[in-house]
């Protein structure tokens, strides 16, 4: 999980370089580092943490150049240091790398080159490629393009996944770059062309993108680019407009993104609402072409994703299962993939992915098409992997979100499943359509509902000023409130490094009322008119053991001996989950600000996990 940028043009490369750090430090931020090529040689500036350390290198104001690549890090393989940053150099300082990615076979790899005198640096898995590069470019006879013959040869020898920029004191005049299994994209204008490893590091210099796919080589030059196969054919290849405006990526007077895109929430939720849901109409996806025929021949659906998109899927199940009556089940993609799962073409297989570069639900998505399920993807960015990989593709539009731990993409994913359970329930007639009306209707009013949580914090941040020291945290739930106290608990684990822990409230009395004593702090959420007494009930077996509560409720529940109480606007239980969790998001923002913590960049997180 790393972030990656290259220019090449008619400016000064270094500036546009840091700049496109900045912006993907996201990604990973444990050491940054570029390289340009300057008076017929490469140089390179690296050092440990963040980029803010690469910017004091008062070399880089003398650097001319306009061509260079650059790398933020999420260490893998080696930890932290200078040594083990991006770029990395072959033993002849010709070729320079930056790589995101695994390379499952670097050992190999290794004992291959030293066999041939090649000496190593660094305790990464990069640094065999700039020297299998040279190996190669060296020692074969190459016809035609020796630059791109050689990182082909090299990169065929690589296993795991990978996105490389590669520049060469030898051809100053191009980058060349190849993915596959992570991110890559080219921005490009009339003569100067940006290479990034996610779209908001460049969308200040250009809307045009080329998206690469597996496989795929791209010779950059300032002014064109050329695209080759993995037989090296040369074809064309279609640019794609991207509509985010930039300065949705900026923080715009917040003082931190994440915060920025808590109170962006309404209207992420209406803009992913869009032309889908419309009073007195059918909600229209035909855009994807899952036909009443088809859905009537699905026996099982799956949801699968990672994280945060995973507890969104948990919700998801809940509205499929209860308006399509379709067995739904909710798999984590790392274990799905490794569980033989059963999938034919019954099965319609959903993976929700914010990035749609998450590396194990891309795997678990191909491993579905290969057994004859169908499968739709759930993506915040429109062309990436997964959405190029599976048969159907919708998107939220939630727009840009920087913040390594998920907030308007988490209840964005939320929204557009309940509307997808709308389409699938109106195409099969499974629910009465007044129920589906009135459920559209409270989708259509939570744009304004959330406003209305937004604009009453004051209670989080005091509640947050209280336990904002303690070091465990338990989070109660039922149904859809579960799902709620699962997310809730990861917020506070990302972003405060609190540890926390959500049950199921039926299941406390069976094992976890153990860990409750004296002055622990339990959170509970209820919002289920049909399970909130029995939610009651639960959550006092806790006060009864002197917990501290704090309650986040749509019902009525007074005088229940609860210490806190944060009321939210009601509605339909099956949407409830998208007010009920921001009390919840901005009580994780507050603990952590009240610690001095760095809410946007948590330690040992990055935000498109791009690796295994």
């Amino acid at each position: 999980m790393c972030g990656i940028v290259g220019y090449i043009g008619d400016k000064k490369a270094t500036p546009i370089l840091i700049n496109g750090l900045l912006s993907l430090e996201y990604r990973g931020y444990d050491s940054a580092g570029i390289a340009v090529i300057q008076n017929n040689e490469i140089c390179t500036f690296k050092d440990k943490g963040r980029v803010a350390n690469l910017q004091k290198a008062p070399e880089l104001n003398n650097l001319t150049s306009n061509i260079g690549i650059a790398h933020t890090r999420w260490a893998t393989h080696g930890k932290p240091s200078k040594e083990n940053s991006h770029p990395h150099l072959d033993n002849s300082n010709n070729f320079a790398v930056v790589h995101n990615g695994i390379i499952e076979n670097y050992n190999e790899l290794k004992e291959f080159l030293s066999s041939k005198g090649y000496k190593f640096l660094s305790e990464t898995d990069t640094e065999v490629i700039p020297n299998l590069i040279h190996y190669y470019y060296t020692n074969e006879i190459f016809e035609g393009d020796k630059f791109l013959q050689a990182v082909k040869v090299a990169t065929n020898k690589l296993k795991g996944s990978y996105a490389i920029e590669v520049i060469s004191k030898l051809h100053p005049d191009r980058i060349i770059v190849v993915r596959k299994d992570s991110p890559l994209v080219i921005g490009t204008k009339a003569t100067e062309n940006f290479i990034a490893s996610d779209i908001p590091a460049i969308l200040s210099y250009t809307k045009d993108f080329y998206l690469l796919d597996d496989y795929e080589y791209a010779v950059v030059y300032k002014d064109h680019v050329q695209f080759f196969d993995n037989t090296l054919s040369e074809h064309s290849k279609p640019v794609k407009n991207i509509e985010w405006d930039a300065t949705s990526a900026e923080k715009n007077g917040y003082e931190d993104y994440m915060l920025k895109e808590i109170y962006e929430q309404p209207n992420a939720i209406l803009e992913t609402i869009g032309t889908r849901l419309k009073l007195g109409e059918n909600c229209c996806f035909d855009d994807i072409g899952i036909t009443k025929e088809y859905l009537q021949k699905i026996n099982k659906i799956y949801i699968v994703a990672c994280g945060t998109a995973m507890h969104a899927g948990l919700v998801g199940k809940v509205a499929l299962e209860k308006l399509t009556h379709i067995p739904t089940e909710v798999d984590i993609a790392s274990e799905f993939r490794y569980r033989d799962p059963i999938l034919n073409e019954k099965t319609l297989c959903i993976f929700i992915s914010q990035s749609g570069e998450t590396a194990d639900t891309i795997a678990a998505l191909k491993l579905s098409k290969s057994k004859g399920a169908k499968t739709l993807a759930i993506s915040n960015v429109v062309g990436s992997s997964i959405t190029r990989e599976a048969d159907y593709s919708i998107y939220t539009h939630a727009g840009p979100e920087i913040a390594v731990a998920s907030t308007k993409a988490y209840t964005s994913q939320i929204v557009l499943l309940i509307i997808l359970a709308i389409y699938f329930a109106e195409n099969l007639q499974s629910t009465n359509s007044s129920v589906l009306n009135n459920l559209k209707n409270d989708i259509l009013d939570l744009p304004t509902k959330l406003e209305t949580v937004l604009t009453e914090t004051e209670n989080i941040k005091d509640f947050a000023k209280k336990v904002y020291n303690e070091t465990d945290m338990y989070f109660l739930g039922r149904g859809t409130d579960y799902a709620v106290s699962m997310e809730g608990s990861l917020k506070l684990k990302e972003i405060s490094y609190i540890h926390s822990e959500s049950y199921a409230a039926g299941e406390l009395k069976h094992g976890p009322i153990a860990l409750i004593e004296n002055g622990v702090t339990v959170i509970g959420i209820l919002t289920n008119p049909d399970l909130v007494e029995k939610t009651i009930s639960n959550i006092q077996e806790v006060v009864s053991r002197g917990a501290k509560t704090l309650i986040i409720t749509n019902q009525n529940i007074t005088n229940n001996n609860f210490d806190f109480v944060i009321d939210i606007p009601e509605t339909n239980n099956l949407i409830s989950p998208i007010l009920s969790i921001v009390p919840l998001q901005l009580l994780a923002y507050y603990i952590s600000k009240y610690k001095g913590l760095d809410v946007d960049k948590p330690r040992n997180l990055a935000k498109s996990v791009t690796v295994e």
